[in-house]
């Protein structure tokens, strides 16, 4: 299919749908199960929900919400809205009720569709409030008591009051890329979310550069499991729209908490990801094979240690290394390649920056990690390393039909149809981030002599200590977390002589350790050590304990699991202070 004459989304998802029929698409779990839904079927939905907006008096440019857990109906409904030349909204499972006024309220949506009784719980009383929102639609029956200021129906009764009708796919055919999408509010990493603006061109745009970055794996009969929430751009685009284009099966997760068991059931071949969740992954398989010790343990360090001097070698080993490289293939990489279905061509890496120590510790194990790089104004994607040269420490070369180029005080601009509209009923904010055609993205980096781009810092994360020093905060919180004694790190520094850093110890480690004076004592060898490899300006001199983690349930971190910095500071600055 040609991406580049493709009209818009909509029309992408039935032309596939035609061609594809009744080969399966979408699969959820249900009676233990994975069970199928063909393109068909998920085509008829999609019409059917299509007629029942239209019936409710969605019109060319309405917004529309989706409040759900990745599931069959996310999808259906997404393209429902835009196959009428409505736009959709969605919203993350954690928001609060107040998050979602700000969304109801900013964008002026007239209907929401949600998922779940405990999802409507957050949404209803924003959908009370609002005058513009009309009606809400219910995935699974609400346990609602009395009538509330909008209208409440439901999934299953309205569709199949709109089994016949308008044809909705020729409808979708009127709509041109530079039609708008969606808008899909930022997670809020610093102050309130503003509404990124998107057309149908600039994701189909993505889904174009994305093929022709990962064609060399070879794409074929492809199959994805999707977990990251599809109320974020990086998902949207990469783990639904793409999969979309060049005709894939995608599983829907039970959880993140399941995501071991899923992966094996789904067998995928292309995961996409955050790096928090290698991290986890890296821990999470360290601890087995530390807690399992002997010839095991030993097997599998001399695994890792090869496989990072083939990379370090550019793909090669001596003789004798090679034929024991070989043999490790057999006895360790192939069972780590199990535990993730056994069939993986790559697993893809965006949303924030890679750690090299975990790439390299995946790529030593046998498994293609590619990083890439975006945002959401980017519709996400902007970079992605190719298998051919796969430079883990770099987010690769610009997908195809992307300028970049780097200002200069550093920063990557970036141009062309991935660009975002604007952001919605924020002309100040559009105009400081898009200058003469090209985005400011707010990062800073550097392009090799290969054109592959390296990230070196967020522009507004950087701490500037009262020397006039320079400092990366993720890459010295990196480092930390990499410790096993240490979960979650924030370092602390703007104007002020040196480092300090809020410290959440990692769970398993501390239940070992006897009281909190102890637990301060361990974590001071731990600092120790990692500041051993840091240069004296980024040296963390003294820290706290935080009080607990940094979860997305109470705010000190996104949906995609970055450290929200300003809320942790709004918390612990006094203390911070007080280390001085």
């Amino acid at each position: 299919m040609n991406l580049k004459q493709c009209p818009n989304l909509a029309t992408l998802f039935f032309d596939q749908a035609y061609r594809l029929g009744d080969k399966p698409f979408l699969w959820r779990k249900s009676g233990g199960s994975y069970q199928a839904r063909s393109w068909h079927f998920v085509a008829d939905d999609v019409s059917k929900l299509a007629r029942v907006l239209k019936s409710q008096g969605v019109t060319t440019g309405d917004r529309v919400m989706i409040i759900s857990e990745n599931r069959p109906e996310w999808l259906i409904a997404d393209i429902a809205i835009m196959a009428i030349g409505a736009i959709s909204v969605p919203a993350y499972t954690t928001n609060t009720i107040e998050d979602h006024k700000h969304i109801v309220n900013d964008s002026e949506a007239t209907g929401a569709i949600v998922s779940s009784h405990q999802l409507a719980k957050r949404l209803l009383p924003a959908a009370h409030e609002s005058d513009a929102l009309k009606f809400v639609i219910t995935i699974e029956k609400p346990e609602v008591k009395q009538g509330i200021n909008t209208d409440i129906l439901n999934w299953a009764e309205t569709l199949d009051q709109h089994s016949e009708g308008e044809d909705i796919s020729a409808l979708a055919g009127k709509l041109k890329r530079t039609d708008t999408a969606c808008i899909i509010y930022t997670s809020g990493t610093g102050g309130a979310p503003k509404g990124v603006i998107l057309s149908h061109g600039a994701i189909l745009h993505n889904c174009s550069g994305a093929t022709d970055a990962l064609m060399e794996l070879g794409l074929g009969e492809e199959v994805f499991l999707s977990f990251l929430p599809l109320s974020h751009s990086y998902e949207h685009t990469a783990g639904q729209f793409f999969p979309i284009s060049i005709g894939a099966q995608i599983y829907y997760a039970e959880g993140v908490e399941t995501l071991a068991t899923n992966m094996i059931e789904a067998k995928p071949t292309i995961m996409t990801a955050v790096p928090r969740l290698y991290e986890m992954l890296h821990a999470r398989i360290s601890g087995a094979v530390e807690k399992q010790g002997g010839l095991k343990a030993t097997l599998f360090h001399q695994a890792v240690a090869l496989g990072r001097k083939r990379y370090e070698n550019g793909g090669q080993l001596g003789l004798k290394d090679s034929l024991q490289d070989c043999f490790l293939d057999k006895l360790v990489r192939s069972k780590v390649k199990a535990r993730f279905g056994g069939r993986l061509k790559a697993l893809v890496s965006g949303g924030a920056p890679l750690n090299l120590d975990i790439g390299l510790f995946f790529t030593a194990l046998g498994l293609t990690i590619l990083q890439g790089y975006g945002q959401t104004e980017s519709a996400p994607v902007i970079s992605a390393n190719r298998a051919s040269k796969n430079k883990i420490h770099t987010v690769g070369p610009p997908l195809t039909d992307v300028e970049v180029k780097i200002a200069d005080d550093g920063e990557i601009l970036v141009r062309g149809e991935l660009v975002m509209k604007g952001y919605w009923n924020n002309d100040i904010a559009t105009q400081e981030t898009i200058q003469n055609g090209w985005l400011h993205t707010g990062d800073i980096g550097v392009i090799d002599e290969d054109g592959y781009i390296q990230i070196t810092d967020r522009k507004k994360d950087i701490i500037v200590n009262s020397g006039g020093d320079n400092l990366s905060p993720q890459r010295v919180e990196g480092l930390l977390t990499l410790e096993p004694e240490v979960a979650q790190a924030m370092v602390y520094g703007d104007k002020r002589p040196h480092l300090v850093g809020v410290i959440v110890p990692d769970d398993t480690w501390k239940e070992s350790l006897a009281d909190d004076q102890d637990l301060h004592k361990a974590l001071s060898e731990t600092v120790s050590r990692v500041n051993d490899r840091l240069s004296n300006i980024e040296k963390v001199r003294r820290f706290i304990i935080a009080d607990g983690p940094f979860t997305i349930e109470n705010s000190l971190m996104t949906p995609t699991m970055k450290i929200r910095r300003h809320k942790i500071t709004e918390i612990y600055r006094d203390r911070l202070e007080d280390l001085y």
